[in-house]
């Protein structure tokens, strides 16, 4: 065999190797990301925030609904969900059994594309686009009332367009959410306005962390906005990080903490399912947030990550 063929054969198994390990281990890798970001009122206490996102829940997926039930023994104290919670029309009973024991928790939730719809095949090259320039492709409707007639039901408050006040530890959140920015669902106008200033904390809820509703939270006085959707890029090259956000978010922010403007920060979470037309992640292991927010200094640093402190973290099988 000549330099050409075995440089072609050692290529190509590379490749193969590399599809085997994203789709065969690393999706599979659960992995908790840390953080202690300082968003709250000077003199409030310390809160322990559980950040789930994008579960794309089939029936079969036993593992990961354990892994998931299993983070009730890091004893948050609120949890919040930015949807995507399904990706097949049967997997409500497996959702509800994931997050089953958090929902003991204080928590709230939004939705996404994939509670409403289910996924359908696409072309991978779809992705590579901008969010802007592609047509919306929809699946069959997935039973989203069922999931949120189950959450409810367990004490946690449906977020869509309105604004409420939840105590937890002892303190007061106020929070408000949007539906899917992606599907331009949202109605930010419904939830304009100043947030209570006298709360802990001043939260926003969107699935799709687009820019156009994260500058409506700035500019109204939000201090932290969580969201989901861009699987982290799903895909992502060692040094150069997410490929595509799936969204108008640029992709150094496509998972993690980081500042938006000069006062709020936001937690987009890398999320822990993938379609089951493309059950791959490189790079970017399924993961679920444990944010634990802290006072704001009185004069807050203006570096994008100032003040935000990175845990180790946990992987877990």
């Amino acid at each position: 065999m000549n330099k050409l063929g075995r440089a072609l054969l050692a290529t190509t198994a590379l490749g193969a190797a590399t599809v085997a390990y994203a789709a065969g281990i690393e999706r599979r890798h659960w992995t908790l990301r840390t953080a202690t970001v300082p968003v709250l009122a000077p003199g409030a206490r310390p809160i322990r925030v559980l950040h789930i996102s994008d579960l794309h829940m089939t029936p079969n997926q036993v593992s990961k609904q354990r892994w998931v039930a299993s983070l009730a023994d890091l004893n948050p104290d609120f949890v919040v969900n930015t949807g995507d919670n399904l990706a097949h029309k049967d997997a409500v009973p497996g959702v509800l059994r994931a997050l089953g024991p958090l929902l003991d928790k204080p928590g709230v939730f939004v939705f996404g594309s994939n509670d409403y719809y289910a996924p359908r095949l696409k072309n991978p090259v779809r992705y590579l686009l901008p969010s802007s320039k592609t047509k919306r492709i929809h699946g069959v409707t997935l039973p989203w009332r069922d999931l949120r007639a189950g959450m409810i039901e367990r004490g946690w408050l449906d977020l869509t367009h309105v604004r409420r006040k939840i105590e937890v530890a002892g303190q007061t959140i106020f929070a408000a959410g949007l539906d899917d920015p992606h599907l331009k669902r949202d109605r930010y106008a419904d939830i304009a306005g100043e947030p209570d200033q006298s709360a802990a904390l001043r939260l926003g809820v969107t699935h799709s962390p687009e820019p156009r509703v994260l500058d409506p939270f700035a500019a109204d006085g939000y201090d932290f906005v969580m969201a989901g959707h861009t699987h982290g890029g799903q895909l992502r090259v060692p040094f150069y990080g997410a490929l595509v956000t799936n969204c108008e978010l640029d992709r150094g922010r496509a998972r993690g903490v980081s500042r938006w403007g000069s006062h709020m920060w936001m937690n987009v979470s890398a999320g822990m399912g993938t379609s089951p037309y493309a059950p791959v992640r490189f790079c970017c292991p399924p993961e679920a947030s444990l944010l634990t927010l802290v006072p704001r200094p009185v004069t807050p640093g203006q570096g994008r990550n100032e003040g935000v402190r990175f845990g180790a973290g946990a992987d877990m099988m």
